[in-house]
This record gives structure tokens, C-alpha cells and sequence, in this order.
């Protein structure tokens, strides 16, 4: 296996790719590298987290690691840049083909929550940790979270446009839900005893999406819950 390199024709900074030709080798080595590393980065903190302890919880040689990335930076922005494209890759899928707005906008939260709490290790690390990522890399972080956060305001102003929410500033809003979601992961401590995730995510649509939809809103909310019976059903 030849040394990695850094990618000079994305013009994303730091992007790494490895020169291994087998790419689905490098791929499936990458994630368990990765996955090691947001366990441990979350128990441990990033700054006492050694690229040894990294190898060692992957089951892989350190002189592995450095074959794929550069150094502990490198492992801790792929790993935040993982959890953020996994957002902004799933929920999507989830919600293609839902055409009413009310439903929409529900399932696209209830798919969220899933995410995070599939995720709840990177979740906790990309609050904890993100500000030790260099500028620039920091700033794509940002990005990829605004991306994601878009998808959720495309569904909040399908609801007002259709009449089905009143005007809302859809920003502001959107940021309760991610919030909403992230607290899955960031409060699961508070939270696991009291509610399973179906339940926390009915409270969820009850608290930051029932109280802005209109008359008209309100009855495809009813005409939701009467037809699944329970939308968080898995999608």
C-alpha cells in the first residue's frame, strides 16, 4: 500500500484520499478506523485520544492508520464530515414520495431522530469536538449542517405555502427541530428511561410542529395519525 495524499483537485481543504487501489478495502478499512475513533474521541476527548488508542480500538497497526489519514486531525474531521453527509444522505430517501407537506415535514423530524440515535456517539462528538477542528475545516462542517437544515425549511415552507402552517420564521424554527433531534444523543441519559424513540418523536411533532399548523393542518395532522396510527413507524 502506497501513503496517502492530499486531493488537490476537490477544493475541499484537508480532503484526504487514500492512493490504495482497492477502494472498497479502503473504504471498509476507513469506517472501522473511524467508527473506533468517534467511540473513543466521545469517552475520551479528543485532545487525550491517541492515534495508538485509535488502532488499537479498531484492531489495526498504527502504522495502518497513517496509510489512510495524516494525522489526529484528519481522523477527527472525516469522522464529524461522516456524521454530517450521513444526515444530509439519508433523509432524503425517507421522505421521496411523500407528497402532503404536514406528513412530510413529520416524517422528515422522525428521520432525523433515527439518524442521531444510530449515531449518537458522533452526535455528541461533533458538539464537543468540532471547535478543535482547524478554520476551514470547521467552516465545511458548518456547511454540511446548513445543507441539512435546508432540507427541513424546504419542508416548513411547503406547509406554510400550502396553508397548512401559518407564517413562521422557518430559520429559527428548524433550528428547534435539529435541536430537538441532537438532544436524542445529547440527553439520552434523561430521556431512555421515559421514552422509546417513537415516543420522544410524537412529543416532539406535538411541541414544535402541532402549534403552528393551521385549522387546515391540524385535520391533515389528525387524518395522519388516524391512517398510520403511528407515523414514526419505520420508513
Amino acid at each position: 500500500m502506497k501513503n496517502h495524499q492530499k486531493d488537490e483537485g476537490t477544493g475541499s481543504p484537508g480532503h484526504v484520499e487514500s492512493l490504495v487501489t482497492d477502494t472498497k478495502l479502503v473504504g471498509e478499512r476507513r469506517a472501522q478506523i473511524l467508527r473506533a475513533a468517534v467511540k473513543l474521541f466521545s469517552e475520551k476527548g479528543y485532545y487525550t485520544t491517541t492515534v495508538q488508542q485509535i488502532a488499537k480500538e479498531a484492531g489495526v497497526s498504527t502504522g495502518l492508520i497513517y496509510q489512510y489519514f495524516g494525522d489526529k486531525d484528519d481522523i477527527l474531521f472525516l469522522s464529524l464530515k461522516l456524521v454530517i453527509e450521513t444526515y444530509e444522505k439519508e433523509i432524503p430517501p425517507r421522505i421521496e414520495g411523500i407528497e402532503h407537506p404536514v406528513e412530510r415535514l413529520c416524517v422528515a423530524l422522525w428521520a432525523y431522530c433515527k439518524i442521531v440515535n444510530r449515531m449518537r456517539e458522533g452526535t455528541v462528538l461533533a458538539y464537543r469536538s468540532t471547535k478543535s477542528l482547524r478554520a476551514d475545516r470547521r467552516d465545511l462542517i458548518k456547511e454540511g449542517e446548513a445543507r441539512t437544515n435546508r432540507l427541513l425549511e424546504e419542508c416548513v415552507l411547503a406547509c406554510v405555502d400550502g396553508g397548512f402552517m401559518r407564517p413562521v420564521n422557518e430559520y429559527m424554527l428548524v433550528y428547534q427541530h435539529v435541536m430537538f433531534s441532537h438532544a436524542w444523543a445529547l440527553k439520552h441519559w434523561a430521556f431512555q428511561d421515559r421514552y422509546t424513540l417513537g415516543q420522544y418523536v410524537a412529543e416532539g411533532v406535538r411541541i414544535l410542529i402541532e402549534p403552528f399548523l393551521t385549522k387546515k393542518g391540524l385535520a391533515a395532522l389528525e387524518a395522519l395519525r388516524s391512517r398510520t396510527a403511528d407515523f414514526t413507524r419505520e420508513q
